[in-house]
Protein backbone atom coordinates (compact mmCIF):
# COMPACT_ATOMS: atom_id res chain seq x y z
CA UNK A 1 0.00 0.00 0.00
CA UNK A 2 1.25 3.31 -1.39
CA UNK A 3 0.35 6.56 1.11
CA UNK A 4 1.08 10.28 0.80
CA UNK A 5 0.30 12.84 3.50
CA UNK A 6 -0.90 16.30 2.73
CA UNK A 7 -1.04 19.11 5.02
CA UNK A 8 -3.77 21.96 5.07
CA UNK A 9 -3.84 24.73 7.38
CA UNK A 10 -6.88 26.58 8.44
CA UNK A 11 -7.22 30.38 8.74
CA UNK A 12 -5.63 29.46 11.99
CA UNK A 13 -2.29 27.64 12.31
CA UNK A 14 -3.50 25.78 15.46
CA UNK A 15 -6.30 24.44 13.30
CA UNK A 16 -4.48 22.21 10.89
CA UNK A 17 -4.78 18.14 9.73
CA UNK A 18 -4.06 15.90 7.87
CA UNK A 19 -5.50 14.31 4.75
CA UNK A 20 -4.36 10.70 4.04
CA UNK A 21 -5.00 9.30 0.72
CA UNK A 22 -4.17 6.06 0.63
CA UNK A 23 -4.09 4.04 -3.17
CA UNK A 24 -3.48 0.15 -3.08
CA UNK A 25 -1.91 -1.01 -6.18
CA UNK A 26 -2.51 -4.87 -6.62
CA UNK A 27 -0.54 -7.17 -9.55
CA UNK A 28 -2.47 -8.65 -11.63
CA UNK A 29 -1.11 -11.70 -14.15
CA UNK A 30 -2.81 -11.63 -17.43
CA UNK A 31 -2.74 -14.69 -19.84
CA UNK A 32 -5.31 -13.84 -22.67
CA UNK A 33 -6.79 -10.94 -24.70
CA UNK A 34 -5.88 -8.53 -21.99
CA UNK A 35 -1.87 -8.66 -23.01
CA UNK A 36 0.47 -6.72 -25.31
CA UNK A 37 -0.72 -7.44 -29.18
CA UNK A 38 -3.98 -8.54 -28.20
CA UNK A 39 -7.82 -7.03 -28.81
CA UNK A 40 -8.31 -6.02 -25.34
CA UNK A 41 -5.25 -4.73 -24.25
CA UNK A 42 -5.96 -1.22 -24.64
CA UNK A 43 -8.68 -1.62 -21.87
CA UNK A 44 -5.21 -1.35 -19.48
CA UNK A 45 -4.99 1.71 -20.09
CA UNK A 46 -8.39 3.25 -20.37
CA UNK A 47 -8.15 6.05 -18.03
CA UNK A 48 -12.21 5.69 -16.68
CA UNK A 49 -10.98 1.80 -15.83
CA UNK A 50 -7.85 2.71 -12.65
CA UNK A 51 -4.58 2.46 -13.93
CA UNK A 52 -2.11 0.16 -14.87
CA UNK A 53 1.64 -0.53 -15.31
CA UNK A 54 3.08 -3.42 -16.93
CA UNK A 55 5.80 -4.72 -14.36
CA UNK A 56 6.72 -8.05 -16.22
CA UNK A 57 6.78 -10.98 -18.27
CA UNK A 58 6.71 -14.46 -16.25
CA UNK A 59 5.16 -17.86 -16.34
CA UNK A 60 2.82 -19.53 -14.05
CA UNK A 61 5.29 -21.76 -11.24
CA UNK A 62 2.70 -24.92 -11.88
CA UNK A 63 1.13 -26.24 -14.88
CA UNK A 64 -2.60 -25.28 -15.85
CA UNK A 65 -4.94 -25.66 -18.31
CA UNK A 66 -4.97 -22.74 -20.71
CA UNK A 67 -7.60 -23.60 -23.37
CA UNK A 68 -9.88 -21.57 -25.80
CA UNK A 69 -13.56 -22.34 -25.51
CA UNK A 70 -17.13 -21.37 -26.23
CA UNK A 71 -19.30 -19.69 -28.79
CA UNK A 72 -16.68 -16.49 -28.56
CA UNK A 73 -13.42 -18.46 -28.45
CA UNK A 74 -12.42 -16.92 -25.42
CA UNK A 75 -9.26 -18.04 -23.76
CA UNK A 76 -10.13 -19.64 -20.02
CA UNK A 77 -7.40 -20.83 -17.35
CA UNK A 78 -9.12 -23.96 -15.47
CA UNK A 79 -8.25 -23.95 -12.16
CA UNK A 80 -6.87 -27.55 -12.55
CA UNK A 81 -2.94 -27.16 -10.98
CA UNK A 82 -0.71 -30.04 -12.46
CA UNK A 83 -2.24 -30.49 -16.24
CA UNK A 84 -1.66 -28.84 -19.18
CA UNK A 85 1.36 -26.04 -19.35
CA UNK A 86 2.89 -23.18 -17.24
CA UNK A 87 1.29 -20.01 -18.87
CA UNK A 88 2.91 -17.54 -20.24
CA UNK A 89 1.53 -13.70 -19.57
CA UNK A 90 2.15 -10.70 -18.19
CA UNK A 91 2.11 -8.92 -14.55
CA UNK A 92 0.56 -5.52 -14.40
CA UNK A 93 0.08 -3.25 -11.18
CA UNK A 94 -3.13 -1.83 -11.12
CA UNK A 95 -5.22 0.77 -8.81
CA UNK A 96 -8.43 -0.64 -6.76
CA UNK A 97 -10.50 1.11 -9.92
CA UNK A 98 -8.56 -1.03 -12.48
CA UNK A 99 -9.28 -4.06 -10.23
CA UNK A 100 -12.69 -3.18 -9.77
CA UNK A 101 -13.03 -2.67 -13.79
CA UNK A 102 -11.19 -6.66 -14.16
CA UNK A 103 -13.28 -8.45 -11.81
CA UNK A 104 -16.42 -7.15 -13.81
CA UNK A 105 -14.64 -7.60 -17.31
CA UNK A 106 -14.24 -11.05 -16.37
CA UNK A 107 -17.47 -11.46 -14.92
CA UNK A 108 -16.20 -12.62 -11.14
CA UNK A 109 -17.55 -14.43 -9.43
CA UNK A 110 -19.99 -16.36 -11.90
CA UNK A 111 -17.28 -16.64 -14.97
CA UNK A 112 -13.81 -16.36 -13.34
CA UNK A 113 -12.66 -16.11 -9.89
CA UNK A 114 -10.22 -14.38 -8.99
CA UNK A 115 -6.68 -16.24 -7.20
CA UNK A 116 -3.59 -15.67 -6.13
CA UNK A 117 -0.61 -17.54 -8.26
CA UNK A 118 2.92 -18.20 -7.95
CA UNK A 119 4.55 -16.60 -11.05
CA UNK A 120 7.73 -17.11 -12.63
CA UNK A 121 9.52 -13.61 -13.34
CA UNK A 122 10.77 -13.77 -16.69
CA UNK A 123 12.21 -10.14 -17.61
CA UNK A 124 11.14 -7.41 -15.11
CA UNK A 125 10.95 -3.83 -16.08
CA UNK A 126 8.33 -2.01 -13.82
CA UNK A 127 9.33 0.40 -11.14
CA UNK A 128 9.35 -1.17 -7.99
CA UNK A 129 9.25 1.48 -5.56
CA UNK A 130 11.11 0.39 -2.26
CA UNK A 131 10.91 -2.78 -3.42
CA UNK A 132 14.04 -4.87 -4.81
CA UNK A 133 13.42 -5.60 -8.28
CA UNK A 134 12.77 -9.24 -9.14
CA UNK A 135 15.71 -11.04 -10.66
CA UNK A 136 15.04 -13.27 -13.86
CA UNK A 137 14.01 -16.90 -12.08
CA UNK A 138 12.71 -15.64 -8.84
CA UNK A 139 9.03 -16.66 -7.87
CA UNK A 140 6.38 -13.40 -6.88
CA UNK A 141 3.01 -13.67 -6.43
CA UNK A 142 -0.37 -12.06 -8.22
CA UNK A 143 -3.84 -12.10 -8.47
CA UNK A 144 -4.73 -14.27 -11.75
CA UNK A 145 -8.45 -14.67 -13.10
CA UNK A 146 -9.32 -18.45 -13.43
CA UNK A 147 -12.44 -20.92 -13.50
CA UNK A 148 -13.60 -23.60 -12.08
CA UNK A 149 -17.17 -23.19 -13.36
CA UNK A 150 -16.20 -24.58 -16.93
CA UNK A 151 -18.30 -27.18 -19.21
CA UNK A 152 -17.27 -31.15 -18.67
CA UNK A 153 -15.54 -31.25 -21.89
CA UNK A 154 -12.75 -28.27 -21.06
CA UNK A 155 -10.25 -30.23 -19.34
CA UNK A 156 -9.75 -32.26 -22.59
CA UNK A 157 -9.69 -28.97 -25.01
CA UNK A 158 -6.15 -28.60 -26.71
CA UNK A 159 -4.57 -26.81 -24.53
CA UNK A 160 -1.79 -23.62 -24.77
CA UNK A 161 0.81 -22.39 -23.26
CA UNK A 162 0.87 -19.19 -24.60
CA UNK A 163 -2.79 -16.88 -26.25
CA UNK A 164 -2.80 -15.69 -29.72
CA UNK A 165 -5.95 -14.41 -30.51
CA UNK A 166 -4.47 -14.16 -33.99
CA UNK A 167 -2.56 -18.17 -33.64
CA UNK A 168 -2.71 -20.72 -35.93
CA UNK A 169 -5.32 -22.52 -33.64
CA UNK A 170 -8.10 -20.72 -36.34
CA UNK A 171 -10.49 -20.11 -33.51
CA UNK A 172 -11.25 -16.44 -34.14
CA UNK A 173 -11.68 -14.40 -30.27
CA UNK A 174 -14.88 -12.24 -30.34
CA UNK A 175 -14.64 -8.99 -28.84
CA UNK A 176 -17.87 -7.89 -26.42
CA UNK A 177 -18.76 -5.64 -28.63
CA UNK A 178 -19.50 -8.25 -31.40
CA UNK A 179 -21.38 -10.58 -29.03
CA UNK A 180 -25.26 -11.37 -29.27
Amino acid sequence: MRCSHRRKRRSSPSHSWCLLSCIHMARVFVYGTLKKGQPNYYRMFESANGTAEFLASACTTQKYPLVIAGKYNIPFLLNIPGQGHRVQGEIYKVDDKMLKFLDDFEGVPTMYQRTQVDLEVKEWVGKTEGEERPAAGSVTEAFVYSTTAYQPDWPSLPCYESYDAYGDHGLEYVTKEGRD
